[in-house]
Order: structure tokens, then C-alpha cells, then sequence
């Protein structure tokens, strides 16, 4: 039985949630369904689409909403120690485990434990958590003893689990186990009418908190808010947000100003690689750079069939581009016609530079490697974040320990 508007209204104001869109509306419905049993749910979407809050809504609308409700971010605990922090340890387990440890589990019993980013848990811990799952037992690290808890366990993942099941990253029965009432919050950009409902009503909480006149935007600003892709969802809308009404001060904000705050703005018309990732992800990336550079290969491949069909059938050609006869080469290059300008998908990446002589060689920039692409943009948005590591990982929509790993591949200095 689906909830009322009325009904759907007071469960976002106490969860201090915006919108209208449907949905946002129907995943709300099926958290508050599914509250009165202890089904574990699996919350799927994007980085910073609000996914936290379905945890919440259901702990609320529970029978355990008296007990303990925990949120562990999987993604932001080193993997020596996450064992340690999900089970607990015993008192020298390991070097300066000085005294016996309860985990989250223990700590969550009877309540709930929200697991975020679930995806990035070591393959042996994800054999304990299905234990838990399973049979409501774990053992603490370096103790042999079972422990019970009863817990609801909440997870939420914004990667493809089935893609990491096909690359041996996942455990399958792990998933079932989980995925056992999945709610999907969709993206911003494919909720336009909630887009100007949360714009203002964080531009009104920064004026509040802060004393300063709130910002308008302009009728073109909206328009560009709206159709924007918010590839870092409604954690970026609050970031512009907060960042225009700190610096704009009261303005009514134009287009041109706002285009400013919005970092992925260039990205916006690029095409859409199928399989649901986001368009600025390294690997959408790599697979543009890829076709520009195949579809070069071909194009070069294709004038090297045309030049030697064309000497081929005349061997004067032949006879003198063997002696060097300039001014045959320039009767040829005449004849073939042959455009070889080419608009590159990335003209920051890929450029080309035409002399301003007829007959001069055209020079081509060699083509920066995807990994220097990679490590400028992670240390662009790690200056922008002040090295905060936790702020760039969300913004670069991948996991703490992977932004670590990467951050220390390229050797970037702190």
C-alpha cells in the first residue's frame, strides 16, 4: 500500500528530504514497506544522490528505532583494520591491540548497521559478513570464540555488484544475501524538478547560517541549472551552492556566472557511453580517447591504400618520388586532395596545429597519456579540496582507498 502525499511530506521533513520526483518517491514508498521486516536492502545509485537517507528512514520506521543505528563507510577503512572494526578484537590479536575491542557489530545488536560502499570490502571480509547474514554469528580477530548479534544490516553501493561478481571482486552469494529488497534512488539529472527545490533550499540555509542575503538566479541560470548532468549529484548542488552564496553575496546570478562553479560543465554534450557509468569516470575516458585514436589509425590507413593505388597506376609517380622530384610531390599532393584537418573530441588533449605555408608539414602534439590525464585531474581536485582526501575521493566519485592507492602510484606529494 503506497503512502499518501500528506504521509510522503512528514517522512521528508523529518528526513530532510527534497523533492517531488517520482522516483525519489517510490524508493521512500519501498524503505517504509519494507521497515516492519528484517529484510536486509540493498540501496543502488549514484555518488552523492542521497543514499544515506533510505538507511535512516528505515531504522526510524522499525521496531529496533529505539536501538543503535551505526553508518560505517566500507570504502574509508584501511583494509588491515576493517576486520577489527566491523567484529572487534581480542587484547593482542595483533601489535597494539592492548585491550579487548567491540566492533560495529556488537555495538549495532539489536539495532541496525548501515554498510556504505560495500563494494569496497576485502574478499575475507566479505566471507565473515555473510556469516553474519546467514546465521547472525562472527568471531572477534584472534579469538576462536562465536559471537552473536542481532543486527539489520543496511548496505548501499553506487558501483555495477555484477560486474564486480564477473571480476572475482564480489562474492555472488554475498550478493543474493544482501540484495534482497533493492531500492534505487535515481540521479539528479533525472529528477529536473527537484533540481531548483534544493538549490534554494540550500542557498536559504547558507543565508541562515551565515547572515547573508540569500542568492536568485536568473531565468537562463535556471535553465543551465536544470539541464546540467550534476555528475556528483546533490552533494555538488550543495558544494555550488554554497559556493556562489559565499562569493556571489546576495547577487541574482546570471548563466555566465554559474557556469564558472560547474567544474563538469565542458562534459555536458559528450556522448554517452552505454553501461551506466558516469561521462567524466577514467574509464568513459579512456574509451573516447581510444576511438579518437582508432579512428585516426583508420583514416591514415585508408590515404596509404589511396597514395599507392594512385602510384600504382602511374609509374612516372613511382620513378619520381624515388629521385626526389619536389615538384611531381606537390602535383600529387594537388591531385589527392586529401583533407586531413580532424576535430578531436578532446581538443585540450588531442590538438592540432596547421602551418601557416601551403606545402609545410602539418605538426601534431603528441598525445598525453591516460595516466598523466589521470594524475593532473586527481591533483587538480586535490588542491581544490585543500588535500582533503575524503572530499576529493567524492568528488572523483571513487572510494577513499582507491584515491590513496592511486595518489601514492603516481607518487603525488602531499
Amino acid at each position: 500500500m503506497e503512502l499518501s502525499l500528506d504521509e510522503l511530506q512528514k517522512i521528508k521533513n523529518n528526513s530532510g528530504i527534497i523533492g517531488n520526483s517520482a522516483g525519489l518517491n517510490r524508493a521512500i514508498n519501498i524503505a517504509v514497506q519494507v521497515a516492519v521486516t528484517d529484510l536486509s536492502v540493498l540501496v543502488l545509485g549514484e555518488s552523492g544522490a542521497g543514499k544515506e537517507k533510505i538507511p535512516q528512514i528505515i531504522h526510524r520506521y522499525s521496531r529496533r528505532a529505539g536501538k543503535n543505528y551505526i553508518a560505517v563507510n566500507c570504502g574509508a577503512i584501511p583494509e588491515g583494520t576493517i576486520d577489527s572494526e566491523l567484529f572487534g578484537h581480542v587484547k593482542g590479536a595483533f601489535t597494539n591491540a592492548i585491550t579487548e575491542r567491540k566492533g560495529y557489530f556488537e555495538e549495532a545488536n539489536c539495532g541496525t548497521i548501515f554498510l556504505d560502499e560495500v563494494a569496497e570490502l576485502p574478499m575475507p571480509t566479505q566471507a565473515r559478513l555473510l556469516r553474519v547474514l546467514e546465521s547472525g554469528e562472527f568471531m572477534k580477530v584472534g579469538s576462536s570464540k562465536v559471537e552473536k548479534t542481532d543486527v539489520r544490516i543496511i548496505a548501499a553501493t553506487n558501483v555495477n555488484l555484477q560486474e564486480r561478481i564477473n571480476n572475482g571482486k564480489f562474492r555472488e552469494d554475498l550478493f543474493y544475501r544482501l540484495n534482497t529488497v533493492p531500492i534505487f534512488i535515481p540521479p539528479l539529472r533525472e529528477r529536473k524538478e527537484d533540481i531548483l527545490l534544493l538549490f534554494r533550499k540550500f542557498a536559504r540555509d547558507f543565508s541562515d547560517k551565515y547572515g547573508m542575503p540569500a542568492i536568485t538566479l536568473s531565468p537562463d541560470a535556471i535553465t543551465l541549472l536544470e539541464n546540467y548532468r550534476w555528475p556528483g549529484n546533490v552533494r555538488e548542488l550543495k558544494h555550488v551552492a554554497d559556493q556562489i552564496s559565499a562569493i556571489e553575496k546576495g547577487n541574482t546570478i546570471s548563466a555566465e556566472t554559474l557556469k564558472r562553479y560547474l567544474i563538469d560543465i565542458h562534459s555536458t554534450s559528450l556522448p554517452a557511453i552505454i553501461g551506466g557509468t558516469r561521462a567524466n569516470d577514467f574509464s568513459n575516458e579512456r574509451e573516447i580517447l581510444y576511438k579518437v585514436l582508432f579512428d585516426m589509425k583508420k583514416e591514415m590507413d585508408e590515404m596509404k591504400i589511396l597514395l599507392n593505388d594512385i602510384i600504382d597506376q602511374n609509374p612516372n609517380i613511382r620513378y619520381s618520388l624515388n629521385n626526389n622530384d619536389n615538384r611531381i610531390i606537390t602535383d600529387l599532393s594537388d591531385t589527392l586532395k586529401i583533407n586531413t584537418q580532424v576535430q578531436p573530441i578532446h581538443p585540450e588533449t588531442i590538438q592540432y596545429q596547421h602551418a601557416s605555408e601551403p606545402h609545410d608539414d602539418e605538426i601534431v602534439e603528441e598525445v598525453r597519456s591516460l595516466a598523466d590525464q589521470e594524475k593532473d585531474l586527481i591533483i587538480k581536485v586535490l588542491s581544490k579540496n585543500n588535500n582533503k582526501r575524503k572530499l576529493t575521493a567524492e568528488e572523483l566519485g571513487i572510494s577513499e582507498r582507491t584515491l590513496y592507492r592511486k595518489i601514492k602510484e603516481y607518487g603525488i606529494a602531499k
